[in-house]
Formats: C-alpha cells, sequence, structure tokens
C-alpha cells in the first residue's frame, strides 16, 4: 500500500501504514445526523473519549452545521460552543488529535490556540486569513470542493466533468496553500461528496475516487450517513451504517487515505479488513 505522509503539528501520520478514522464530533443544535445530541459541553467531550476508545485517529469538532440548506452561524457563538470542548479533550487526551471544522480563520485560530492541530476547512481556505494562521501554527490542513456554499449548494449543481472539475479545483487549491508557504506534507484533500452534488455527481465521485491520487496528497473522503445513501436505500440518516461502510471500503479499497464518519466503531473494524487486504495483496 502507498500512500503520503500528512503532518499535522508535531505528529506524522504515514498513510501507506493504515487507513485513518477522523470522528466527527458535532457541537450544534441543528446537525444533518446528530440532531443536537452532543451540544452540551459535557456530552460532546464524553462523545469525544468514547470515539477515541472505539479506534478514532483524529477527532473533528465542528459548531456550525453545514448541511445543505444551513445558515452561516456567527464567530461569536461558533468559538462558544466549540471551544470548551476543544480545551477539555486537547487536555485529557493529548496523543489524539483535534481537528477544528471550520470555515472561519477567527475560529481556526482560537481552535489551535486551544490544543487542534488540523483545520478541515470546506471551502479550502475562502477566508484570506486561513492559510497563514495554519502556516504559523504548523497545523494540517483539509481543503474540500464544495460547489456554492451551503445555504443553496444543492440547488441543481451542474458540472460537465463532475471528477475532472473538483479534481482540478482541488490541485488550484493544493498550489494556492503552497504558495502561501504551508508545507506540501500538512495539506490533504477532500472531494466533498454531498457538497453541492447531486445522487449522481456523489456516485461518479465515488467510483472514480482514484483519480485524484496524482494530487500526491492524502485523500480524505466524508460520505458518512449522507443523502446519497438515503435516496439509495430508503432511510433515515440514523439508519445509514452499512451504506457508509459500502463507500468507504470502495473508495478505501481505491486509494482514500481518511475517512470521515459518525459511527467510529463500525468504520474503524471496516477499514481494518480492508487494510489487511490490501497489504496481502501487496
Amino acid at each position: 500500500m502507498g500512500g503520503p505522509i500528512w503532518r499535522v503539528g508535531e505528529l506524522a501520520f504515514d498513510c501507506s501504514e493504515r487507513t485513518l478514522v477522523m470522528a466527527i464530533l458535532n457541537v450544534t443544535p441543528d446537525s444533518f445526523s446528530d440532531a443536537g445530541r452532543f451540544f452540551t459541553d459535557r456530552a460532546a467531550i464524553d462523545r469525544g473519549a468514547e470515539m477515541i476508545d472505539q479506534g478514532a485517529d483524529i477527532v473533528d469538532v465542528g459548531g456550525e452545521s453545514t448541511r445543505p440548506g444551513s445558515d452561516p452561524v456567527p464567530a461569536d457563538e461558533e468559538l462558544r460552543r466549540v471551544l470548551p470542548v476543544i480545551e477539555q479533550l486537547a487536555k485529557h487526551i493529548a496523543t489524539t488529535p483535534i481537528s477544528i471544522d471550520t470555515r472561519k480563520a477567527e475560529v481556526a485560530a482560537a481552535a489551535l490556540e486551544a490544543g487542534a492541530t488540523i483545520v478541515n476547512d470546506v471551502s479550502a481556505g475562502s477566508d484570506p486569513e486561513m492559510f497563514e494562521l495554519a502556516r504559523d501554527h504548523g497545523a494540517g490542513i483539509v481543503l474540500m470542493h464544495m460547489k456554492g456554499d451551503p445555504k443553496t449548494m444543492q440547488d441543481a449543481p451542474l458540472y460537465e466533468d463532475v471528477v475532472g472539475e473538483v479534481h482540478e479545483y482541488l490541485r488550484e487549491r493544493i498550489e494556492a496553500a503552497e504558495f502561501a508557504g504551508i508545507e506540501p506534507e500538512r495539506i490533504a484533500v477532500d472531494p466533498g461528496i454531498g457538497f453541492g452534488k447531486d445522487l449522481h455527481h456523489n456516485l461518479e465521485l465515488i467510483h472514480r475516487i482514484d483519480a485524484f491520487g496524482d494530487l500526491g496528497r492524502p485523500l480524505l473522503v466524508g460520505p458518512s450517513r449522507k443523502r446519497f445513501i438515503g435516496t439509495l436505500l430508503d432511510l433515515p440518516e440514523d439508519e445509514r451504517v452499512e451504506g457508509t461502510a459500502a463507500a468507504v471500503a470502495w473508495m478505501v479499497g481505491r486509494g482514500a487515505h481518511v475517512v470521515r464518519v459518525h459511527d467510529v466503531k463500525e468504520i474503524v473494524r471496516v477499514v481494518r479488513v480492508i487494510d489487511a487486504i490490501a497489504r496481502a495483496g501487496s
């Protein structure tokens, strides 16, 4: 199995060794999947610790829902939600990296000071201060493709070649991040499954996920409990673990390095088996 190095803070993940599992910890009242279950500090901290016990390599904390149709959250409210959680997780589980899921450099800055070492930016650095901030903190950064913004992204998205257009966008954002001084080994990319894509677009991206391998950076994918799975199986969000596992298995088998998921215990088991099969083949 081949794979690049991903440096986050002082830690370096060798993506050739195994698939990384990034656990989703939504500290929001309106998450499309968790529906506010972890909106209190105590519940979020307990859930973060539980996911680490289940095998999560990274905990991704978010205080602004980016589900289709969602409204933006002011920076001060986003900070109020995420900072206590990040501070406590960083204090008690220092060996597991914490990621801040945000589009705002102001939020990322405070989260990095509180103990996060990764910025997971669904807007791929659209805030002009984001790259400089990540560079100065030595943070890992995830650059994701999103067509439009969460409020409007599912309003009839159009592509001539979804894989080609997403690939070119990510290539350009990698170049912009490197130009801003971010070390290449600190950059990961995410094709943004479910962000400004319809069912066909999502399936095409998943089917051809190996097309992103030539970008040379860790490839993060986030199919977890997404609407396309609900459409295919006619199931609500909390019954989509098997569909998530199927999408994860396909993409990890074709070169994805990091999977971002809600159902940590189940997906850790899935990727460990896939990794073992892939290593046996080499």
